[in-house]
Protein backbone atom coordinates (compact mmCIF):
# COMPACT_ATOMS: atom_id res chain seq x y z
CA UNK A 1 0.00 0.00 0.00
CA UNK A 2 1.28 3.48 -0.87
CA UNK A 3 2.34 5.76 1.98
CA UNK A 4 2.49 8.97 -0.10
CA UNK A 5 -0.39 9.83 -2.43
CA UNK A 6 -1.43 12.62 -4.72
CA UNK A 7 -4.41 13.33 -6.93
CA UNK A 8 -4.67 15.77 -9.78
CA UNK A 9 -3.91 16.70 -13.34
CA UNK A 10 -1.41 14.59 -15.27
CA UNK A 11 -0.25 16.44 -18.38
CA UNK A 12 2.22 16.50 -21.19
CA UNK A 13 4.11 19.78 -21.39
CA UNK A 14 5.27 21.39 -24.62
CA UNK A 15 7.84 24.12 -24.04
CA UNK A 16 9.28 26.97 -26.06
CA UNK A 17 12.78 26.28 -27.33
CA UNK A 18 13.96 29.81 -26.53
CA UNK A 19 13.00 32.79 -24.39
CA UNK A 20 10.79 35.77 -25.16
CA UNK A 21 8.61 34.14 -27.80
CA UNK A 22 4.90 34.73 -27.03
CA UNK A 23 2.53 31.83 -27.45
CA UNK A 24 0.61 33.62 -30.19
CA UNK A 25 3.65 33.59 -32.49
CA UNK A 26 4.86 30.74 -34.68
CA UNK A 27 8.17 29.31 -33.47
CA UNK A 28 9.76 26.12 -32.19
CA UNK A 29 8.72 24.05 -29.20
CA UNK A 30 10.38 21.16 -27.36
CA UNK A 31 8.52 18.17 -25.98
CA UNK A 32 6.24 16.56 -25.12
CA UNK A 33 7.51 16.06 -21.56
CA UNK A 34 5.58 14.14 -18.86
CA UNK A 35 4.37 16.78 -16.42
CA UNK A 36 1.59 18.11 -14.23
CA UNK A 37 2.45 19.32 -10.72
CA UNK A 38 1.03 16.17 -9.04
CA UNK A 39 3.08 13.97 -11.39
CA UNK A 40 6.29 15.87 -10.68
CA UNK A 41 5.66 15.66 -6.93
CA UNK A 42 4.91 11.95 -6.85
CA UNK A 43 7.75 11.08 -9.24
CA UNK A 44 10.18 12.80 -6.87
CA UNK A 45 8.88 10.91 -3.83
CA UNK A 46 9.06 7.61 -5.72
CA UNK A 47 12.62 8.21 -6.87
CA UNK A 48 13.54 8.76 -3.23
CA UNK A 49 12.44 5.23 -2.44
CA UNK A 50 8.91 5.72 -1.13
CA UNK A 51 5.83 3.69 -1.91
CA UNK A 52 3.68 6.12 -3.85
CA UNK A 53 0.33 6.25 -5.57
CA UNK A 54 -1.30 8.70 -7.95
CA UNK A 55 -4.99 9.23 -8.71
CA UNK A 56 -5.61 10.84 -12.06
CA UNK A 57 -6.48 10.38 -15.69
CA UNK A 58 -4.86 10.26 -19.12
CA UNK A 59 -6.15 9.66 -22.60
CA UNK A 60 -5.68 6.36 -24.39
CA UNK A 61 -3.14 8.04 -26.66
CA UNK A 62 0.61 8.48 -27.09
CA UNK A 63 0.84 11.40 -24.65
CA UNK A 64 -0.95 9.33 -22.02
CA UNK A 65 1.43 6.45 -22.57
CA UNK A 66 4.41 8.79 -22.20
CA UNK A 67 3.15 9.89 -18.78
CA UNK A 68 2.36 6.37 -17.57
CA UNK A 69 5.66 4.99 -18.84
CA UNK A 70 7.61 7.65 -16.97
CA UNK A 71 5.69 7.36 -13.69
CA UNK A 72 5.88 3.58 -13.68
CA UNK A 73 9.60 3.73 -14.48
CA UNK A 74 10.08 5.96 -11.43
CA UNK A 75 8.18 3.48 -9.25
CA UNK A 76 4.77 5.15 -8.91
CA UNK A 77 1.70 2.93 -8.53
CA UNK A 78 -0.58 4.02 -11.40
CA UNK A 79 -3.40 1.57 -10.66
CA UNK A 80 -5.81 4.46 -10.15
CA UNK A 81 -4.87 6.44 -13.24
CA UNK A 82 -7.85 6.11 -15.54
CA UNK A 83 -7.10 5.63 -19.24
CA UNK A 84 -9.93 7.40 -21.04
CA UNK A 85 -10.94 6.28 -24.53
CA UNK A 86 -13.14 9.32 -25.12
CA UNK A 87 -10.94 12.24 -24.04
CA UNK A 88 -7.36 13.18 -24.96
CA UNK A 89 -4.50 13.59 -22.51
CA UNK A 90 -4.21 17.08 -21.03
CA UNK A 91 -1.54 19.37 -22.46
CA UNK A 92 0.18 22.53 -21.23
CA UNK A 93 2.12 24.89 -23.48
CA UNK A 94 4.65 27.14 -21.76
CA UNK A 95 6.88 30.00 -22.82
CA UNK A 96 9.66 31.68 -20.88
CA UNK A 97 10.79 35.30 -20.64
CA UNK A 98 14.23 36.68 -19.86
CA UNK A 99 12.94 38.38 -16.68
CA UNK A 100 12.06 34.96 -15.22
CA UNK A 101 8.34 35.08 -15.96
CA UNK A 102 6.46 32.20 -17.60
CA UNK A 103 3.14 32.01 -19.38
CA UNK A 104 1.04 28.85 -19.66
CA UNK A 105 -1.70 27.79 -22.02
CA UNK A 106 -3.60 24.81 -20.62
CA UNK A 107 -5.81 22.29 -22.41
CA UNK A 108 -7.11 20.52 -19.33
CA UNK A 109 -10.75 21.10 -18.37
CA UNK A 110 -12.10 19.07 -21.30
CA UNK A 111 -9.36 16.46 -21.25
CA UNK A 112 -8.78 13.11 -19.60
CA UNK A 113 -6.77 14.93 -16.90
CA UNK A 114 -10.00 15.55 -15.00
CA UNK A 115 -11.23 11.95 -15.12
CA UNK A 116 -9.93 9.68 -12.39
CA UNK A 117 -9.93 6.18 -10.98
CA UNK A 118 -11.41 5.45 -7.56
CA UNK A 119 -9.19 3.72 -4.96
CA UNK A 120 -10.75 1.21 -2.59
CA UNK A 121 -10.64 1.82 1.16
CA UNK A 122 -8.22 -1.09 1.40
CA UNK A 123 -5.85 0.64 -1.02
CA UNK A 124 -5.68 3.67 1.29
CA UNK A 125 -4.57 1.68 4.32
CA UNK A 126 -1.15 2.84 5.46
CA UNK A 127 -1.40 6.24 3.78
CA UNK A 128 0.79 8.79 5.59
CA UNK A 129 0.50 11.86 3.36
CA UNK A 130 -1.95 13.08 0.73
CA UNK A 131 -0.60 15.97 -1.33
CA UNK A 132 -2.88 18.38 -3.20
CA UNK A 133 -1.93 20.98 -5.81
CA UNK A 134 -4.08 24.07 -6.18
CA UNK A 135 -3.83 24.03 -9.98
CA UNK A 136 -5.78 20.75 -9.93
CA UNK A 137 -8.57 22.45 -7.98
CA UNK A 138 -8.93 24.99 -10.79
CA UNK A 139 -9.18 22.52 -13.66
CA UNK A 140 -12.90 21.79 -13.43
CA UNK A 141 -15.44 22.20 -10.58
CA UNK A 142 -16.45 18.52 -10.60
CA UNK A 143 -12.80 17.48 -10.47
CA UNK A 144 -12.15 19.83 -7.55
CA UNK A 145 -15.04 18.30 -5.63
CA UNK A 146 -13.69 14.80 -6.33
CA UNK A 147 -10.34 15.87 -4.84
CA UNK A 148 -12.07 17.24 -1.74
CA UNK A 149 -13.97 13.97 -1.29
CA UNK A 150 -10.70 12.06 -1.58
CA UNK A 151 -9.13 14.43 0.96
CA UNK A 152 -11.72 13.40 3.53
CA UNK A 153 -11.23 9.72 2.73
CA UNK A 154 -7.48 10.10 3.16
CA UNK A 155 -7.90 11.87 6.50
CA UNK A 156 -10.19 9.08 7.64
CA UNK A 157 -7.46 6.60 6.65
CA UNK A 158 -4.99 8.49 8.86
CA UNK A 159 -3.08 10.55 6.30
CA UNK A 160 -1.85 14.08 6.88
CA UNK A 161 -2.80 16.61 4.20
CA UNK A 162 -0.11 18.67 2.50
CA UNK A 163 -1.20 21.47 0.19
CA UNK A 164 0.71 23.54 -2.35
CA UNK A 165 -1.76 26.14 -3.69
CA UNK A 166 0.29 26.45 -6.90
CA UNK A 167 -2.15 29.06 -8.18
CA UNK A 168 -2.26 29.38 -11.96
CA UNK A 169 -4.22 32.51 -12.83
CA UNK A 170 -4.62 31.13 -16.37
CA UNK A 171 -6.91 28.45 -14.90
CA UNK A 172 -8.97 30.55 -12.49
CA UNK A 173 -12.02 31.99 -14.21
CA UNK A 174 -14.59 32.10 -11.41
CA UNK A 175 -14.35 33.69 -7.92
CA UNK A 176 -15.75 30.50 -6.34
CA UNK A 177 -12.57 28.67 -7.36
CA UNK A 178 -10.71 30.59 -4.66
CA UNK A 179 -13.31 29.34 -2.19
CA UNK A 180 -12.47 25.69 -2.78
CA UNK A 181 -8.77 26.53 -2.39
CA UNK A 182 -9.59 28.01 1.00
CA UNK A 183 -11.77 24.99 1.82
CA UNK A 184 -8.83 22.67 1.21
CA UNK A 185 -6.56 24.92 3.25
CA UNK A 186 -8.88 24.54 6.25
CA UNK A 187 -8.19 20.78 6.18
CA UNK A 188 -4.45 21.19 5.65
CA UNK A 189 -1.71 20.05 8.03
CA UNK A 190 1.31 21.15 5.97
CA UNK A 191 0.88 24.29 3.85
CA UNK A 192 3.49 24.96 1.13
CA UNK A 193 2.74 28.27 -0.65
CA UNK A 194 4.82 30.87 -2.45
CA UNK A 195 4.77 34.44 -1.15
CA UNK A 196 2.09 35.75 -3.53
CA UNK A 197 -0.07 32.69 -2.90
CA UNK A 198 0.23 33.15 0.86
CA UNK A 199 -0.87 36.79 0.64
CA UNK A 200 -3.65 36.04 -1.85
CA UNK A 201 -5.20 33.24 0.17
CA UNK A 202 -5.03 35.04 3.52
CA UNK A 203 -5.92 38.49 2.17
CA UNK A 204 -3.09 39.98 4.24
CA UNK A 205 -0.55 42.54 3.05
CA UNK A 206 2.60 41.28 4.78
CA UNK A 207 4.16 37.87 5.36
CA UNK A 208 4.29 37.98 9.18
CA UNK A 209 0.59 38.75 9.51
CA UNK A 210 -0.29 36.19 6.84
CA UNK A 211 1.62 33.46 8.67
CA UNK A 212 -0.20 34.30 11.91
CA UNK A 213 -3.51 34.17 10.05
CA UNK A 214 -2.69 30.74 8.66
CA UNK A 215 -2.01 29.31 12.11
CA UNK A 216 -5.53 30.25 13.15
CA UNK A 217 -6.33 27.01 11.32
CA UNK A 218 -6.25 24.58 14.29
CA UNK A 219 -5.04 21.64 12.21
CA UNK A 220 -2.08 23.41 10.62
CA UNK A 221 1.25 22.04 11.85
CA UNK A 222 3.77 23.51 9.40
CA UNK A 223 3.91 26.36 6.93
CA UNK A 224 6.67 25.98 4.34
CA UNK A 225 7.04 29.29 2.53
CA UNK A 226 8.85 28.90 -0.78
CA UNK A 227 10.72 32.03 -1.85
CA UNK A 228 12.13 30.95 -5.21
CA UNK A 229 15.75 32.04 -5.59
CA UNK A 230 15.80 33.18 -1.95
CA UNK A 231 15.13 29.69 -0.57
CA UNK A 232 12.41 28.74 1.87
CA UNK A 233 11.24 29.38 5.43
CA UNK A 234 9.63 26.71 7.60
CA UNK A 235 7.27 28.03 10.28
CA UNK A 236 6.00 25.85 13.12
CA UNK A 237 2.89 26.19 15.23
CA UNK A 238 4.89 27.04 18.35
CA UNK A 239 6.47 30.08 16.69
CA UNK A 240 9.59 28.38 15.38
CA UNK A 241 11.17 29.64 12.17
CA UNK A 242 13.80 27.83 10.09
CA UNK A 243 15.50 29.56 7.15
CA UNK A 244 16.84 27.49 4.24
CA UNK A 245 18.77 28.93 1.32
CA UNK A 246 19.24 27.48 -2.16
CA UNK A 247 22.05 25.35 -3.50
CA UNK A 248 24.00 27.10 -6.26
CA UNK A 249 23.57 25.33 -9.60
CA UNK A 250 23.50 26.37 -13.23
CA UNK A 251 19.76 26.55 -13.93
CA UNK A 252 18.44 25.20 -17.22
CA UNK A 253 14.69 25.08 -16.59
CA UNK A 254 12.89 25.99 -13.35
CA UNK A 255 9.60 24.32 -14.30
CA UNK A 256 8.65 21.85 -11.57
CA UNK A 257 11.40 22.84 -9.11
CA UNK A 258 8.86 23.75 -6.43
CA UNK A 259 6.99 20.48 -6.97
CA UNK A 260 10.22 18.51 -6.55
CA UNK A 261 10.93 20.49 -3.38
CA UNK A 262 7.52 19.41 -2.07
CA UNK A 263 8.15 15.77 -2.95
CA UNK A 264 11.52 15.62 -1.21
CA UNK A 265 10.32 17.58 1.84
CA UNK A 266 7.30 15.32 2.40
CA UNK A 267 9.46 12.23 1.78
CA UNK A 268 11.85 13.35 4.51
CA UNK A 269 8.96 13.88 6.93
CA UNK A 270 7.65 10.40 6.10
CA UNK A 271 11.04 9.05 7.18
CA UNK A 272 10.91 10.93 10.49
CA UNK A 273 13.74 13.31 9.60
CA UNK A 274 14.14 16.73 11.20
CA UNK A 275 12.61 19.85 9.67
CA UNK A 276 16.11 21.12 8.91
CA UNK A 277 16.99 17.97 7.01
CA UNK A 278 13.64 18.02 5.20
CA UNK A 279 14.29 21.60 4.07
CA UNK A 280 17.79 20.67 2.90
CA UNK A 281 16.52 17.73 0.88
CA UNK A 282 13.71 19.81 -0.57
CA UNK A 283 16.17 22.50 -1.64
CA UNK A 284 18.50 19.89 -3.14
CA UNK A 285 15.67 18.27 -5.12
CA UNK A 286 14.56 21.66 -6.43
CA UNK A 287 18.13 22.46 -7.50
CA UNK A 288 18.53 19.11 -9.27
CA UNK A 289 15.22 19.64 -11.04
CA UNK A 290 16.45 22.97 -12.46
CA UNK A 291 19.60 21.41 -13.93
CA UNK A 292 17.74 19.69 -16.79
CA UNK A 293 15.26 20.83 -19.45
CA UNK A 294 11.84 19.36 -18.80
CA UNK A 295 9.69 19.25 -15.63
CA UNK A 296 10.64 15.70 -14.58
CA UNK A 297 14.07 15.33 -16.18
CA UNK A 298 16.31 16.30 -13.26
CA UNK A 299 18.54 13.52 -11.94
CA UNK A 300 16.89 13.21 -8.54
CA UNK A 301 17.79 10.28 -6.28
CA UNK A 302 18.85 9.71 -2.68
CA UNK A 303 22.46 9.69 -3.84
CA UNK A 304 22.33 12.91 -5.86
CA UNK A 305 20.47 14.75 -3.09
CA UNK A 306 23.02 13.75 -0.45
CA UNK A 307 25.83 14.61 -2.86
CA UNK A 308 24.64 18.16 -3.49
CA UNK A 309 24.09 18.73 0.24
CA UNK A 310 27.54 17.40 1.13
CA UNK A 311 29.29 19.41 -1.59
CA UNK A 312 27.79 22.63 -0.30
CA UNK A 313 28.28 21.99 3.39
CA UNK A 314 31.69 20.37 3.37
CA UNK A 315 30.36 17.16 4.87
Amino acid sequence: MAEIWTMGDLLCEVMRDKEDVPLDQADLFRGPFPSGAPGIFISTAARLGHSTGVIGGVGADDFGQAILKRLRHDGVDCTYVKENNDLPTGVAFVTYFANGDRKFLFHMGNSAAVSVGEPTDEALEGAKYFHIMGCSLSAKPEFAQAIVRMLHRMKKAGAKISFDPNIRLELIRRPEEFQIIREVFEETNIFMPGIEELLTITGEKDIETAVQTCFQNPGLELLVLKRGSKGSTVYTRDGGCLEMGVYPVQPVDATGAGDSYDGAFISALAEGKSLEQAAKEGAAAGALNMMAFGPMEGKISRETIQKIIAENEGE
